[in-house]
């Protein structure tokens, strides 16, 4: 048999997370725990995320055990060879319950590492797994434990979406009266620049266009939008972003109480409603409770959603209290519009959305597959925009680096139809923004 400088170990999670994370590692030995493959059978009749993963990891995996004797091992397209490990030395099972499949899971890899130092016969082994606390376990037994990497962003080192620099008075009229101005900084595409005008009390705003190496100066917007006005340089770049139709894709990160959500609505009920550049919007958001979940709830899917959706509402209602438009009278007749559409996103998979403006919140409780799905959902004309704070996440699958939402951020930068802004100030009351600061 080759010998391999690497084996893998991998967890059950890393499944979920990604169905075809084998490939992910290349020219090494991979193995899949027994009760790993059991773990994936139990979730396999789930209807979410978890559910799908789970049956489509099944398949992948009987595919290529089609090619050989897993016990023994197969080689697959990435030059690698993915075996199923189905036996652990009890001796490593001390101080670790045997009636939970995480720990023979552990004591698989233990036993592995055991045996290739002592014979020789492989490489370093490394136990892969999205568990926190599965990958403290192993490193307290001995383990080489690593998160899996792929799909991940550092939330630290975030593209923000601009980048800051002061200018005179002078060159900051100059910059206005012109509409542009050289920049001798390679930037990212859509990327701002935030000037600071010498001895002003004053900010500059300018679009970076990549193709023509030049800063496009950005009309403060006076009369607001929907009612809305921007009270912020960053809700500046949002409405800027949400505003161009040239733009496909916006994603907004931003704590609680930045105006990520409240911007985006406005945005896409005056591009439907005033200027009809798309004939619907389609507003969603995951169904992720927050604490304790309360259950099953009564009524039609109408009924269901109504509750879940509430944040959405709420900002509806605030867009409503600043108009007197017979379209935004209240939120009922905003939602009875044939124009709006409120769904799961468990019901967008496998639809084709033409020509709408799509607004998906809380999407840092989205997986980067998940991400995907709906992105891909996208038809001819249509806008996306994806709102989140990476900060916040109830999924327990996830975390601020592997969520969808700074997956997505980092993937499509530097791509001509993608904007982002990072909202940095919350400006929905005092007590939230110390809220969101010092808890």
């Amino acid at each position: 048999m080759v010998k391999y400088e690497k084996t893998f170990v991998i967890d059950t999670n890393v499944f979920i997370h990604r169905s075809d994370a084998i490939l992910s590692f290349k020219e090494s030995e991979v193995v899949i725990p027994l009760w790993v493959l059991e773990e994936l059978d139990k979730l396999k009749t789930f209807s979410d995320e978890r559910g799908r993963n789970a049956r489509h990891a099944i398949r992948f995996i009987e595919e290529r055990a089609k090619r050989g004797k897993l016990a023994e091992g197969v080689k697959i397209e990435n030059g690698s060879l993915l075996r199923v490990e189905m036996d652990f030395n009890r001796k490593y099972a001390n101080e670790l319950s045997l009636d939970r499949n995480d720990n023979k899971i552990i004591l698989c890899a233990l036993t592995l590492q055991a045996k290739y130092q002592w014979d020789k016969s492989g490489g370093q082994v490394f136990f892969v797994s999205k568990d926190i606390n599965a990958r403290v376990k192993a490193r307290a037994l001995g383990l080489h434990a690593v998160d899996y990497e792929k799909q991940k962003a550092s939330m630290s080192t975030l593209y923000p979406g601009y980048k800051e620099a002061s200018i005179t008075f002078e060159h900051a009229d100059r910059f206005r009266i012109d509409g542009s101005m050289a920049w001798p900084e390679e930037l990212i595409r859509n990327q701002y620049v935030l000037f600071t005008v010498s001895d002003h009390d004053m900010t500059v705003l300018g679009r970076y266009d990549k193709d023509l190496g030049m800063l496009r100066y950005v009309e403060p917007r006076i009369e607001g939008v929907c009612g809305i006005h921007p009270l912020n340089p960053q809700q500046e770049m949002a409405f800027d972003l949400l505003l161009d139709d040239s733009i496909s894709l916006v994603t907004l990160v931003g704590k609680a109480g930045t105006g990520k959500t409240l911007l985006a609505l406005a945005a896409g009920f005056k591009k439907i409603f005033d200027t009809k550049v798309y004939t619907k919007m389609l507003a969603s958001r995951p169904v992720m409770p927050l604490g304790k979940d309360i259950g099953f709830l009564p009524g039609d899917k109408e009924e269901k959603l109504s509750h879940w959706m509430k944040p959405l509402y709420d900002n509806m209602e605030l867009i409503a209290s600043q108009n007197t438009r017979a379209e935004f009278k209240s939120v009922e007749t905003i939602l009875k519009s044939t124009k709006i559409e409120i769904e799961a996103i468990t019901y967008i998979r496998g639809r084709s959305l033409p020509k709408q403006f799509i607004i998906v919140d809380e999407a840092q409780n989205l997986s980067p597959h998940e991400i995907k799905t709906i992105v891909s959902r996208a038809g001819k004309d249509t806008k996306v925009v994806m709102t989140g704070d990476p900060y916040q996440i109830d999924s327990p699958y996830l975390d601020s680096d592997s969520n969808g939402l700074t997956f997505l951020v980092e993937s499509f930068k530097d791509q001509q139809l993608f904007g982002h802004v990072t909202l940095a100030k919350s400006e929905r009351s005092i007590l939230a923004e110390l809220a969101a600061e010092l808890l």
